[in-house]
């Protein structure tokens, strides 16, 4: 057990905590966490929980200098959880996660970075270069952090989870086209817009505009693509600590591949799985 200078009833509070706001986000992460020891789910959910509500502060701010006070808060309180003084019960929660797993602080302060672009506005209508970097920051840093709760013997497993995150980006970017739209947010890269005539469209037009389907499918080549290199760099004796990681690659997949079924026209709500498609995924691992 990793001692910390917190009571046990403050860790406890603060397990509660993130425990509320994995199980409250209808996410599809929170399945296959399940099969998880304790420990490893606790962290894991410690660690949702702080991405979630650091990208909340950007999400759900419409005041500029409102959420860069709130980021500011994230890399203050990062750097009190390395210095084992957190004040938020998110940072409180990662504690004794960040001590037994031994997570770097530089990957936080990378997802940070991520939500930054978002707050800046740099990922309105970004170049290529931008998305990239963006789906590295805010994915698959989120993916090197798991895999050190999940617990790796083989180093290919860092490609593995690098190219996870940036398929499992790019399936949530296409996925949320019209709900970002309707936000004044378009995270698709310009080169693609520019290539299917589709620059300067109005972004409340843009969901229903007859040219998107087309460029829905090369951003969709581009998630697939990685979700193959995921594969090729899969490290197949680490497949028994890593299965967290393959539900959600399938889970995603399945979204890809729903999304490509109805020819990449977006639908009214936001794609989901229902349950039963979820519980076959888990239950199939």
């Amino acid at each position: 057990m990793v001692v910390t200078n917190l009571s046990a009833a403050r860790t406890r509070d603060a397990l509660a905590y993130v425990r509320k706001v994995a199980g409250g986000s209808g996410s599809s992460f929170y399945g296959p966490m399940l099969k998880l020891t304790a420990e490893k789910r606790d962290g894991m959910l410690a660690l949702y929980a702080f991405c979630r509500e650091a990208d909340d502060a950007v999400d759900l701010e419409p005041a500029p200098e409102k959420a860069a006070e709130k980021l500011a808060f994230w890399r203050q309180e990062i750097e009190r959880l390395y210095q084992q003084t957190p004040t938020h019960p998110v940072t409180i929660a990662l504690l004794d996660t960040v001590a037994r797993f031994n997570l770097p602080q530089g990957l936080f302060m990378e997802i940070l970075d991520g939500f930054e672009m978002d707050r800046s506005g740099q990922m309105t209508h970004p170049d290529k270069a931008t998305l990239e970097r963006y789906c590295y920051r805010v994915a698959s840093c989120v993916g090197l952090l798991s895999i050190e709760i999940f617990g790796y013997s083989d180093p290919r497993a860092r490609e593995f989870a690098i190219h996870l995150g940036h398929a499992m980006q790019r399936t949530n970017i296409l996925r949320d086209i019209r709900e970002d739209a309707g936000n004044g947010r378009c995270y698709l890269p310009r080169e693609l817009l520019n290539a299917h005539g589709l620059d300067g469209i109005p972004l409340e037009k843009l969901p229903d505009h007859p040219a998107l389907p087309a460029l829905c499918a090369v951003l969709g080549l581009e998630a697939r693509a990685h979700f193959q290199q995921a594969d090729a760099a899969f490290p197949h004796g680490d497949a028994a600590t890593l299965r967290p990681a393959r539900m959600m690659q399938h889970i995603y997949m399945r979204y890809l591949d729903k999304m490509a079924a109805a020819h990449w026209r977006l639908p009214a709500r936001k794609l989901s799985l229902n349950w039963w498609d979820k519980l076959r995924v888990v239950g199939g691992w």
